[in-house]
């Protein structure tokens, strides 16, 4: 029989399981901003994401968005809480304010509802969400999916873990309703599930993205070392990553971590390990701010001697993380550019996604051909074949040409 699904946050993580559970389930998707909703309903991705668009041109999706909690929550069977967390570095922890306020109107509206937190939170979140609203009807499944990927992740995932207090047999069983919904779409059928408790759940998030992040730190550490001692880092990487229990993926190096999850999330962890012994997670966090400091002063070094006669004007190709994506949220190319404008440096930026002739107090270009001429060094975090005509201007530390 199908289910009455309600999700709240038309993010990247909201719409694609609601792409997913839509197909044989009625979902809302609520949201308060007003051509998100008109979008959607026009099956129009608010994101992007090509598998998404697909869904909206193919598929017969039961999906309705609206700004109407009452019409979303009150015959919802389960409700997912997708809302956006941000890490706030004042308080070192994450900005969580939505999702409470999320489970508070869930909670007054159909308390009966199983509620599923997606959103990124910290570590003992969701007990004290139960504990405060006194509602013991929360679990946790937290996401292991990629910006513009999100769907196909969610199609395919390496693993769904569900967050469940193990002494809550009803709680449980509800729970498993839930996992059967998602196995009529997820289309691999061998995909582990594995139930936790409620903060292992949490923490498995945290420290999943913690090692990718550390990753992808080792990797940038190793290029700064054969940059300064002129080795080939590509060479030494090949080497290391044939060995199987190292592996070769998350390796290529980069200006550094970014995006909307690795940062936020090794921070979140290094502030959860307050009062613990530890110094691997704090250094996380470190060594990405001296990888970009690194990068901005040998970009510095390499506009002083292309200009040495005047200050050089220092292109940023693309603020993106990476390629086929369309957020710019805590970008490490971002990071680069400040501090190359701090350094009295002009930086100027060629976004095709901007159409403005500025972007955060900096010049945005409109032609390539332009921005190819009248920049002395170009820096792009991913190389992409329009820069051949430039290419001994351009400065990337993206030696395997991919993400």
């Amino acid at each position: 029989m199908n289910k009455v699904i309600a999700i709240s946050g038309i993010g990247f993580i909201g719409l694609s399981i609601g792409c997913l559970l839509a197909q044989k389930n009625k979902v809302y998707i609520t949201s308060t901003n007003d051509l998100k909703i008109e979008k959607i309903n026009n099956r129009e991705s608010t994101i992007k994401d090509d598998l998404i668009d697909e869904f909206f041109a193919t598929k017969d999706l039961d999906l309705t968005a609206t700004k109407d909690d009452t019409l979303a929550y009150s015959k919802a069977d389960y409700i997912i809480v997708a809302n956006a967390s941000y890490y706030d570095r004042k308080t070192n922890f994450f900005d969580t304010g939505k999702v409470e306020r999320t489970i508070e109107t869930i909670t007054k509206i159909n308390p009966n509802a199983l509620i599923i937190i997606k959103s990124t939170i910290p570590v003992g979140f969701t007990e004290e969400m139960r504990k405060r609203y006194k509602n013991n009807n929360i679990i946790v499944s937290p996401v292991f999916a990629r910006e513009s990927s999100s769907l196909y992740d969610n199609l395919h995932p390496s693993r769904v873990i569900i967050g469940c207090p193990k002494d809550d047999n009803e709680l449980l069983l509800r729970a498993d309703g839930y996992v059967k919904l998602l196995k009529e779409g997820i289309l691999d059928k061998d995909v582990p599930f594995l139930f936790t408790g409620l903060t292992e759940a949490e923490a498995i998030k945290l420290f999943t993205n913690a090692y990718l992040a550390m990753r992808v730190a080792y990797f940038n550490e190793l290029d700064t070392y054969s940059k300064i001692k002129g080795l080939d880092t590509a060479d030494i990487i090949n080497g290391i990553c044939y060995d199987p229990r190292i592996g070769d993926y998350y390796n290529n190096p980069s200006f550094g971590y970014g995006g909307s999850s690795l940062p936020n999330d090794a921070m979140q962890l290094k502030a959860n390990f307050e009062g613990i012994p530890e110094g691997l997670i704090s250094a996380i966090p470190k060594s990405n701010h001296i990888r970009k400091d690194f990068i901005a002063e040998d970009v510095y070094e390499i506009g002083k001697k292309n200009c040495p006669f005047g200050e050089p004007t220092i292109g940023v190709y693309r603020l993106l993380m990476k390629k086929n994506s369309d957020n710019f949220n805590l970008s490490s190319t971002k990071s680069v550019m400040s501090r190359l404008a701090k350094k009295g440096l002009r930086v100027v930026i060629y976004e095709p996604t901007l159409y403005t002739d500025s972007f955060e107090g900096y010049e945005v270009i409109a032609s390539l051909d332009e921005f190819l001429t009248i920049t002395d060094v170009i820096i792009a975090n991913r190389y992409d074949q329009c820069l051949d005509d430039a290419v001994d201007k351009v400065y990337t530390r993206d030696v395997f040409r991919r993400d």
